[in-house]
């Protein structure tokens, strides 16, 4: 990764987790508008590790609720 991915993928990890935290997404949002003032390679960078990182906790979501229906379905 380069700097900026390394910089904007930290940045959406912790604002991520803010926003959980605070149970306010907006936060992410401000954070890119903050972002964007100044650099639009910096922003795409972060809103590109927002978009995945909250994917990839959907996809773990949904899989985690998988594998609890089987484990509670009934073996035939």
């Amino acid at each position: 990764m380069s700097v900026i991915d390394d910089l904007a993928d930290a940045l959406a990890k912790d604002a991520i987790a803010v926003a959980t935290r605070a149970g306010d997404d907006d936060i992410i949002y401000k954070t890119a508008k903050i972002l964007a003032a100044t650099s639009s390679t910096m922003e795409e960078a972060y809103m590109t590790s927002i978009r995945v990182r909250l994917a990839e906790r959907r996809a773990r979501e949904f899989l985690k609720d998988e594998a609890a229906k089987l484990k509670n379905a009934p073996q035939t």
